[in-house]
């Protein structure tokens, strides 16, 4: 599970899990260390092949794939304790491909479910996105410096970029060719969680209150696409997540 899951604190106590996909081209850091503050919550980030020690395999080329590999890994733990989902972008998306895939084929749902900046997959705002991933490397780059979020000195580095581009890109198609038919009926039942930045591109957050018949929040932070991480917003997401966690425990008990 090592080689999938990233867990910088091992927590047996812990009230419940906070499972979370990376955005585009992301490894598995940022989420991991969540879990040395959190602590009544044990941080499960996921790690796709292609980044961090798993650069020299080859990248997932769709959905599917990104949700077998990690429901094969958790699906022998995850009745240990109860569970959430957490996911910015791209990391939104396999997060609810992957709450399908459970609930569907294993009668399983986690207590939460997070989702930040990101159009619910179904939605005319992201069925009429442009496609990012065919662009060129000059193009793509000044795409990435319009929606901020990466270090301008790494951008300015074609050496770094050379070593980022292809995950991002990859991570890219496989969200521009993910289809999910609307929901006629809630596929879910607990509550859902949506966060955005006021200065982001706009997303059809609505619209994800179709796959849950639970309670259903937006709530919307400065900054633009990766609002996420700044210090603050982060902040007050983790005690967002945490509180909701801490309260759904008592109810699951």
């Amino acid at each position: 599970m090592d080689k999938v899951i990233n867990c910088f604190r091992k927590r047996p106590d812990a009230v419940a899990r906070l499972i979370c996909f990376p955005w585009a081209g992301g490894g598995s850091i940022h989420y991991a260390r969540w879990g040395n503050t959190m602590s009544s919550i044990e941080v499960y980030s996921v790690r796709l092949p292609g980044r961090e020690s798993r650069a020299r395999e080859p990248f997932h080329q769709s959905m599917q794939q990104v949700v077998e590999e990690v429901v094969t890994v958790l699906l022998p733990v995850l009745r240990e304790k109860p569970f959430a989902l957490f996911g910015h972008s791209f990391g939104a998306m396999s997060c609810f491909a992957f709450a399908e895939s459970l609930k569907s084929a294993h009668g399983i749902e986690p207590i939460h479910i997070f989702l930040s900046g990101a159009s619910a997959p179904y939605s005319e705002t992201r069925l009429s996105a442009p496609s990012r991933s065919a662009l060129s490397d000059e193009e793509f780059l000044q795409w990435m410096s319009r929606i901020g979020g990466t270090p301008p000195d790494l951008l300015a580095n074609p050496e770094l970029m050379k070593l980022f581009l292809p995950s991002l890109k990859a991570d890219l198609h496989v969200i521009e060719n993910y289809r999910c038919p609307q929901p006629e009926t809630p596929l879910l039942s607990c509550p859902v969680s949506c966060f955005d930045g006021t200065q982001d591109v706009p997303h059809d957050l609505k619209a994800w209150k179709d796959i849950t018949s639970g309670d259903f929040t937006i709530q919307m932070l400065p900054g633009a696409h990766f609002y996420l991480k700044d210090a603050v917003n982060e902040r007050v997401i983790m005690d967002h997540v945490t509180k909701h966690l801490e309260t759904a425990e008592m109810n699951y008990l």
